[in-house]
């Protein structure tokens, strides 16, 4: 109660510098609505967004006997698989756990809940974008986090596949990052570990980068998230590591 306090004094008062100082000026006049306040905390309630699939995650049936189920695990780039027009693996036993915007630190806190406890074969993280995004998560923590998920499938008998981070030369709601050069950077980290680690690493990115490290123009709907054919060229590649990884068992 405290944080979401401060929180909402950050709202409604504002600071000014006076002869260099920093100084609390007067409240300001339109304050939070009792709408913005619910939605600031329930994010504060459930920043992980642990209730996002608990309701599906109870209707979940069991693994079947011999069925290798995959869970795919990320941020939009897995939630939207299977959504706007494109298509999830028919046929497949694969379960879709992403949620748009969210970053490494969130997965790896709800990673328990929505992975190890669905009992996967194996699991695909596609993650990547968000922590580059926001600017405020050094490369370090990213991986960090990478190394953690990793370690947790591991430790409970769940074949570990990474996919490479989908190229952006431009973020639409954050200009002049300039992210081309980061995602280039974690990429090769992310490959580099998944081969120090026995890991399947799958590299989508050569197919989908255009000449200036964005994502072409025909696969994305936006710069960064892909369009029905940019999931169909991703598909074959993310089903491929599978296989892989599943025949490692």
């Amino acid at each position: 109660m405290k944080i979401f306090t401060r929180v909402l004094l950050l709202t409604c008062v504002s600071f000014v510098a006076v002869d260099g100082r920093t100084q609390v000026a007067a409240p300001a006049t339109d304050t939070a609505t009792p709408k913005q306040i619910a939605t600031m905390r329930a994010k504060l309630a459930d920043w992980p967004q642990l209730g996002y699939y608990r309701e599906a995650n109870a209707a979940l049936r069991p693994v079947a006997v011999g069925e290798d189920r995959v869970v795919f695990y990320g941020a939009s780039v897995a939630e939207y698989w299977g959504k706007r027009g494109s298509t999830f693996f028919p046929g497949k036993p694969y379960i879709n756990r992403g949620i748009g915007g969210q970053t490494s630190a969130q997965m790896l806190v709800r990673f328990r809940q929505d992975v190890i406890d669905l009992h996967p074969a194996a699991v695909v993280i596609l993650e990547g974008t968000n922590d580059i995004a926001g600017d405020t998560m050094p490369p370090q923590m990213s991986e960090n986090n990478w190394r953690s998920m990793a370690e947790l499938a591991k430790a409970n008998g769940i074949r570990v596949i990474f996919t490479s981070i989908t190229p952006s030369s431009d973020f639409p709601w954050h200009r002049g990052l300039h992210p081309a050069g980061k995602i280039q950077a974690l990429n090769t980290w992310l490959k580099e570990y998944c081969a120090r680690h026995s890991l399947i690493y799958v590299d989508f990115y050569p197919s989908l980068v255009n000449a200036e490290g964005g994502m072409k123009e025909d696969l994305t709907v936006d710069g960064v998230h892909a369009t029905p054919k940019g999931y169909t060229v991703m598909a074959p590649f993310v089903q491929a590591g599978i296989d892989q990884a599943l025949r490692g068992k």
